[in-house]
């Protein structure tokens, strides 16, 4: 299984409904809360730019957003992902 890392802050709706969706798969990840500048410089470079929470990689892949994991979800194609 591909490690799942997500960057989140801690009052953050999208990051809840995107830690719920692993949870419901009974799928464990790594999450960094974003406290300060460095941890978001970080998630901005490793996102190519991306400012938003939260930031959702599995293995190398970046996947993006909460949306973005979702639509994956749907599609299909996360199960693919995570293999």
């Amino acid at each position: 299984m591909k490690e799942i890392i997500i960057y989140t802050k801690e009052i953050c709706p999208f990051c809840v409904k995107a830690k719920q969706l692993f949870k419901n798969k009974s799928l464990s990840y790594k999450e960094i809360i974003i406290k300060d500048d460095a941890t978001r410089d970080e998630m901005i470079k490793k996102s190519n730019g991306r400012m938003t929470v939260p930031q959702i990689f599995i293995g190398e892949y970046h996947v993006g957003g909460c949306d973005d994991l979702y639509d994956l979800d749907r599609s299909g194609k996360l199960n693919d992902l995570l293999k």
